[in-house]
């Protein structure tokens, strides 16, 4: 099964709906090891690409990717908006004219987009931030595409690692970021950033499913 256009629509209103309702959470984990300000903003932001899609839906998905990619960037603040900006503009980008992703064009998909974050945080693994998820979650989408699964069993495969490299955020100590500032006290606290990047996993699986 590809991945169409009503479905990424459905996908951004899903999102648009977790981001409000898991607000509050993403600012407690934010208040912790950054300026408690993640879940406000990914909240904003999303409602600012709410307000945007109407005026696109009708285009291809790349324009609707890189206008949710430019949303984001001038409306999210803290690194969260251009990272987040990033990855969806990325995306975008190699998708000129598509009217639904295959398996692969999804997986280029998420490869351009992390490619993205690594171009504008420099992150390594282990810094504690949303790049630890993405990293292990881009090896196994890249291997189910490779196979020949399709979107939805991508992404199942995906939800798992995901959820473990969430987890294992917890135990490491910040080097990126507001958050590197506490040093040994960002210990013990899950990264914000993986936390609303899993919320995309998670929400995709829900209306693909």
């Amino acid at each position: 099964m590809s991945m169409n256009k009503a479905q990424l629509i459905a996908w951004l209103g899903k999102l648009n709906e977790v981001y409000a309702d898991k607000k509050e959470y993403l600012t407690e984990l934010d208040a912790a090891i950054g300026d408690a300000d993640h879940g406000i903003n990914m909240n904003r932001g999303f409602g600012k690409v709410m307000e945007k899609l109407p005026t696109v839906e009708a285009k291809d998905i790349g324009t609707i990717l890189k206008t949710v990619g430019m949303t984001l960037m001038s409306s999210v603040g803290g690194a969260s908006g251009p990272l987040y900006g990033t990855f969806w503009m990325k995306g975008g980008m190699i998708m000129g004219g598509k009217e639904e992703l295959s398996s692969e064009d999804f997986a280029k998909v998420i490869e351009a987009g992390v490619e993205g974050i690594l171009q504008r945080g420099r992150p390594d693994l282990g810094d504690k931030t949303m790049y630890d998820l993405w990293a292990p979650v881009l090896e196994v989408v890249k291997e189910k595409a490779g196979n020949g699964d399709d979107v939805l069993a991508i992404v199942e495969a995906a939800l798992p690692v995901g959820e473990k490299a969430l987890a294992d955020t917890i135990p490491l100590q910040a080097r990126k970021g507001r958050a590197s500032y506490l040093g040994e006290r960002s210990i013990g606290h899950q990264d914000p950033g993986a936390t609303s990047s899993y919320y995309m996993l998670e929400t995709l699986k829900e209306v693909l499913s």
